[in-house]
């Protein structure tokens, strides 16, 4: 392990990890792991996955989280903000860029040419996700159980997504045993703690008490605000179970997107650097343009989604980065940990599912009842969207292209398949 680097150093070393950072959560754990583990070894093998460990078991993005605890340990609070900025802010730029495009031209023959294509690619890339996290989490009967039962409580019988990570974290808890003696010389005092947390808890939710005192409770920008706090709060599990919860809500309960609208969002986020949760900001700026009226109404929407969204991962980091060593020596919340990711598996099924069938069929309906699956009208079934899914699939699984190539080529044959090029 090398000596810290200087921080300006450091700082274009983040700038340029959050402008290459494409791929979703595992090209960017990937390539975070490749700039600061293995070529410049500011991180030992074992810190980073500790690190990594430990965010896994936080809500919200991951490879952000990572990124920022990496900064925290080479420079404190000011290198850990940095690392997290940087992270974020040139995707987020390039994100809300194409948003705007998007609710300005969205319907333009072109653009939905390019989407009809990418977006069948997206649903590959969910299923190579889905492939991914199961070889990494499915090691014995108990998680394909656990795996199981979450897919169908979430696609049969609509259980809200929070309760099924509770019992999840539940069930691997207190199946584990053991205890791991954590000398207590090196842990921060509760008052630092308690500090720290209250601090980052202020900065996070005072901007969402005065938009609530100003505008009302009822307003766009409020409702955008308090349900991207809730967010942040419950979506443990990485990325792509953040994209489950939020696409069903956004697009069930409160109507801001349509279910193909939601996958062009998604699309967005794929082909752009930076987390793949920076598709809340295309929903909080199409939500709230569309109700004010007015670009200026979707430019707010998309700033209070960006606070609402990442300053709480700010807050479970400097809070919690002081414990990270000793929390992967206690075995209860190592169990905790394998549990909930287990039962991701079965969340990021049921997006596979969910987004499958809205590309693939034009019309698809929910049971009403206790049990109430997604089914689609067969009828209505798209040749061609199947067929380019069929075609990103062999170029992720069986050539390995990347996916912006693939994401790439797809729209290409969306637009052949559309308007005849």
């Amino acid at each position: 392990m090398n000596p810290a680097p200087a921080f300006a150093e450091s700082t274009k070393v983040w700038a340029r990890i959050g402008c290459l950072s494409f791929g979703g959560p595992a090209g960017q754990i990937a390539l975070m792991h490749q700039e600061i583990v293995e070529e410049r070894k500011w991180l030992t093998e074992q810190q980073y996955l500790s690190a990594l460990n430990f965010c896994m078991l936080l809500p919200g993005p991951e490879a952000m989280q990572l990124a920022t605890y990496a900064g925290w340990r080479l420079h404190g609070v000011k290198g850990g903000l940095t690392a997290g900025l940087l992270f974020v802010l040139p995707g987020a730029v390039v994100v809300l860029a194409l948003s705007m495009l998007y609710g300005a031209f969205g319907n333009l023959p072109w653009i939905a040419a390019i989407f009809y294509g990418v977006k069948a690619a997206v649903l590959a890339i969910v299923i190579e996700a889905l492939l991914r996290v199961a070889r990494r989490a499915l090691k014995g009967n108990a998680d394909w159980l656990i795996a199981a039962s979450a897919f169908l409580a979430l696609y049969c019988f609509d259980v809200p997504f929070p309760l099924i990570i509770i019992a999840a974290g539940l069930i691997g808890f207190f199946q584990s045993s053991g205890i791991a003696h954590v000398p207590s010389t090196s842990r921060p005092t509760l008052r630092s703690l308690f500090s720290t947390m209250l601090a980052w808890g202020l900065i996070w939710l005072i901007p969402l008490a005065l938009l609530i005192i100003a505008l009302g409770p009822g307003h766009v920008l409020s409702r955008i605000g308090v349900f991207f706090s809730q967010l942040a709060v419950v979506t443990f599990g990485g990325a792509y179970a953040v994209l489950t919860y939020m696409a069903q809500a956004a697009v069930e309960q409160h109507g801001w997107l349509t279910p193909r609208e939601m996958i062009d969002g998604l699309a967005l986020a794929e082909t752009t650097p930076g987390p793949l949760i920076l598709v809340t900001q295309f929903v909080g700026y199409l939500a709230a343009s569309r109700e004010m009226g007015s670009v200026w109404g979707g430019l707010a929407g998309a700033i209070i989604t960006l606070w609402m969204t990442f300053t709480p991962c700010f807050l479970w980091i400097f809070a919690g980065a002081p414990y990270i060593e000793h929390i992967g020596k206690l075995p209860r919340l190592s169990g905790a940990l394998a549990a909930i990711t287990a039962a991701v598996v079965g969340v990021i099924l049921n997006l596979s599912v969910w987004f499958g069938l809205h590309v693939l069929f034009s019309k698809v309906n929910r049971l009403d009842g206790t049990f109430q699956p997604w089914l689609p009208e067969w009828q209505t079934l798209d040749v061609a969207s199947l067929v380019i899914s069929i075609v990103a699939a062999l170029a992720l699984l069986r050539f390995h292209l990347s996916i912006p190539k693939t994401l790439g080529f797809c729209a290409i044959l969306g637009l052949i398949w559309k308007l005849g090029f």
